[in-house]
């Protein structure tokens, strides 16, 4: 069973998601909140698998409450879900550590079905989301992005190319450094690095390229 926490400034929205999802036999809405100091304090006393986020709230918004939910409790799992698609929002929620950014707009079995992708590790982008900010990453080769993105890929050694395989599933430093047998601080470096060869400039735009390569 995937516990679910629900954050919306709107009663109605809540309540109908709430409806929706506990129609599914593997999820179950333990708890919801409206605004981001409630959510934090919702995370904390029920201990949620999956935090479905709005982002436009009073007292605290999406963006920090999703920042802070992400460096307190790793372990769960935040996937921002709003009406808004400009390219600063979902940049902003995936830097503060989102592992996936949906509309409102999406059909319910579709936004089940993320909820359990986003639980077992992997990302998830709405409709179009993906390439929009893929769209604003440099590229190296404007005649020809396949190829530039081959020479990029071809560039990274294989401590590189696992780290970024893990970032594509979400994984933290902390999370990769566990798994791959190395320091946080290696990590960092092995990130950094990442930024310097693949032209990005930051975690942001790190996890969409990883995504996009390794299709989390």
């Amino acid at each position: 069973m995937i516990r679910v926490l629900l954050v919306d400034d709107q009663a109605l929205i809540r309540n109908g998601i709430k409806a929706m999802l506990n129609l599914e036999p593997d999820l179950d809405v333990v708890g919801t909140a409206d605004n981001g100091e409630k959510a934090i304090e919702q995370v904390e006393a029920l201990q949620p698998d999956v935090v479905l986020m709005d982002m436009r709230m009073p007292v605290m918004d999406g963006r920090s409450a999703t920042r802070i939910i992400s460096s307190r409790f790793p372990n769960i799992k935040v996937i921002v879900l709003t009406t808004f698609d400009e390219d600063q929002y979902i940049t902003d929620a995936m830097r503060a550590g989102a592992k996936g950014y949906l509309l409102k707009d999406m059909p319910s079995e579709e936004l089940a079905q993320a909820i359990r992708f986003v639980d077992k590790g992997y990302t998830q982008m709405g409709p179009g989301l993906l390439e929009k900010i893929m769209a604003k990453v440099p590229d190296s080769d404007p005649v020809n992005p396949k190829l530039a993105h081959q020479e990029r890929l071809s560039a990274l050694t294989n401590r590189e190319r696992d780290v970024l395989r893990l970032i594509s599933m979400g994984a933290t430093n902390r999370e990769i450094a566990q798994q791959l047998y190395i320091s946080e601080g290696t990590v960092k470096t092995h990130v950094t690095h990442l930024f310097n060869r693949l032209n990005l400039k930051n975690r942001a735009q790190l996890a969409i390229y990883a995504n996009s390569v390794y299709g989390g």
